[in-house]
């Protein structure tokens, strides 16, 4: 059986997705965007928008119980892949090593510059071996 989650704490947008979906020992989180959870309006510039994502992953991953470090695979979309050096900086600063899988490519995201989502393993955080 699957548990689905909805975080009051993440962007609320009128789409039929769920915020995240337990399965087994992983968490699938939907793609989140840089967006104010409150107002859904974009803030302006990949690093703000970088930050406010990963906040938004991260309030998804509270209302599993979980945190970032239960992270294991990361696929982020860019609007603009010449951004992806200030992504990266952000990214770095904000999910610590031993770092997750990733995939990052260019897509078109309208008024997004970034969209990411992750899954997550419930029973342990990432360790280097």
């Amino acid at each position: 059986m699957s548990q689905v989650y909805q975080s009051d704490a993440a962007p609320q947008f009128p789409l039929p997705f769920s915020h995240a979906v337990r399965t087994g020992d992983y968490v699938f989180i939907s793609g989140q965007v840089g967006v104010d959870p409150q107002s859904l309006v974009p803030l302006g510039d990949i690093a703000a928008e970088t930050r406010q994502c990963i906040n938004n992953i991260e309030a998804v991953l509270v209302s599993c119980g979980l945190t970032l470090d239960h992270i294991v695979r990361v696929a982020t979309h860019l609007a603009d892949m010449n951004e992806q050096s200030i992504y990266n900086e952000v990214y770095s600063q904000m999910i610590k090593a031993p770092y997750p899988t990733r995939i990052t490519v260019g897509s078109s995201l309208g008024s997004f510059r970034i969209e990411m989502e992750a899954i997550a393993y419930a029973p342990s955080t990432r360790q280097i071996v």
